[in-house]
């Protein structure tokens, strides 16, 4: 038996600007995007694994209002789990990515003591991102 992952789910309190980043920055492409009951999801992913998708929605789509409204204070705190990901050149990705609008610089690119070279940032919406040379 062969698992593999399909979709990765990335929570986001404003959609345009987390398709800002993931796009214009990280290089994503967006395979779709549907709209539903006044909320959005969007479907992106990397050149390179055009499989695995990455779907950005909001707190509260789908959800009870109590539920989004819990999930969304801890978007907004930072506590939501975060994304990984590699680049062939970790200082530009991580300097272009450090530029743009909303982000938050976490760590600057450095050689870790388990052996990789990684940085990390919060997304627009708060999300850790982590970023390790490949």
């Amino acid at each position: 038996m062969t698992v593999s992952i399909s979709t990765v789910h990335v929570l986001v309190n404003d959609p345009d600007a987390a398709v800002s980043f993931y796009r214009d920055t990280l290089g994503l492409t967006v395979q779709n995007e549907v709209a539903r009951e006044g909320f959005r999801w969007i479907v992106l992913s990397t050149p390179n694994q055009p499989e695995i998708q990455i779907v950005l929605s909001q707190p509260q789509a789908g959800r009870s209002k109590e539920d989004g409204e819990a999930i969304a204070a801890l978007l907004a705190k930072g506590e939501l789990g975060g994304i990984n990901f590699s680049t062939e050149d970790l200082d530009a990705t991580f300097e272009k990515a450090a530029a743009a609008p909303g982000v938050e610089v976490l760590q600057e690119p450095v050689s870790q003591p388990w052996g990789v070279r990684d940085a990390a940032l919060r997304d627009p919406a708060g999300n850790t991102v982590r970023i390790q040379q490949a």
